[in-house]
């Protein structure tokens, strides 16, 4: 099976995802990461954006990624590039790739990348052809999932969970690797926080750590 995870910034993918993907690679599963954004001058500094990045790859491959891909659209500045450029590079992703299943973030979270990460990943796994991605999952990120206004539209509702149980501990390690991003619980971004997350998710449904996501759609 082929999986595709579409972060609009590094560590989005080891936040929503990490563990998940872990247990796939570990399945003999190919995976495959797409982050959409990069930091630009003069909102970041280089050696800031080089170690994002050096980070990224290192925790993506802790994690048993086969590739990460980069496509450096500005991050913060989405709404700057034209909707058909964006829409057309995200589609060249999933048309080279051909997952069977894509996970992408939630709709409803503040930041405006991840909205606007969500449509341009919907216009590309639209069911045309034989070849869509038969299964298409939200995932929820710490720091911009439920920090939006509240109401019906912009709330996570996770119908799918996935058992960590034994890829939670790589999860962590592969978090630890991202030193540029991580804060200090209780900061949405720490590690604590994602620890109580994964065990919250996992008392939900009785299994000691998992990942919840809102399935979109899924083709039987």
């Amino acid at each position: 099976m082929r999986v595709l995870v579409i972060a609009p910034h590094p560590d989005d993918e080891i936040i929503g995802v990490g563990g998940t993907i872990a247990k796939r690679a570990k399945d003999g599963d190919e995976v495959y990461v797409c982050v959409v954004t990069k930091g630009k001058s003069p909102l970041f500094n280089d050696e800031f954006i080089e170690q994002g990045r050096k980070e990224c790859r290192k925790a993506d491959k802790k994690l048993g990624v086969k590739e990460t891909i980069f496509l450096d659209f500005p991050a913060v500045m989405l709404e700057t590039v034209p909707r058909y450029e964006f829409n057309g590079k995200i589609s060249e992703v999933v048309n080279s790739i051909k997952p069977d299943e894509v996970y992408i973030p939630h709709r409803g979270d503040m930041q405006i990348d991840h909205q606007m990460v969500v449509d341009a990943a919907m216009v590309a796994a639209r069911p045309r052809g034989i070849n869509y991605p038969k299964r298409v999952y939200a995932y929820e990120t710490l720091s911009e999932t439920g920090w939006n206004i509240p109401n019906v539209v912009n709330e996570f509702i996770p119908t799918v969970y996935e058992d960590i149980t034994d890829t939670y501990e790589v999860k962590l390690e592969a978090m630890a690797i991202f030193e540029s991003q991580l804060s200090v619980f209780p900061e949405a971004r720490s590690i604590g926080a994602i620890e109580a997350l994964a065990k919250y998710r996992g008392a939900t449904v009785s299994v000691k750590a998992a990942e919840a996501f809102s399935l979109i759609r899924e083709v039987k």
